[in-house]
């Protein structure tokens, strides 16, 4: 099964010690995903999309799931 990126508008803050963090994002169908937790951040290649940005492993829903924020300043999850 191969993955493709899903590009998702973005609801994010920065720290006062400029750290970008993303707060929820909006799915395709407008269903607005809260991200409970950001785990690990670093600069990564997807590998099930193709891309290279910074990866947040965040917990959504109680899940372990990783949003990519692009250099051309574009965030996407891993769709299938």
């Amino acid at each position: 099964m191969e993955s493709s990126k899903v590009y998702v508008d973005v609801n994010a803050t920065f720290s006062k010690d400029g750290r970008l963090i993303p707060k929820s994002f909006i799915w395709t169908d407008g269903h607005q995903y809260e991200i409970q937790m950001v785990k690990d951040v670093c600069r990564a290649a997807s590998r099930k999309a193709g891309g290279v940005g910074i990866r947040y492993t965040c917990i959504i829903d109680g899940r372990e799931s990783h949003l990519y924020y692009e250099d051309n300043n574009m965030w996407f999850v891993e769709g299938k």
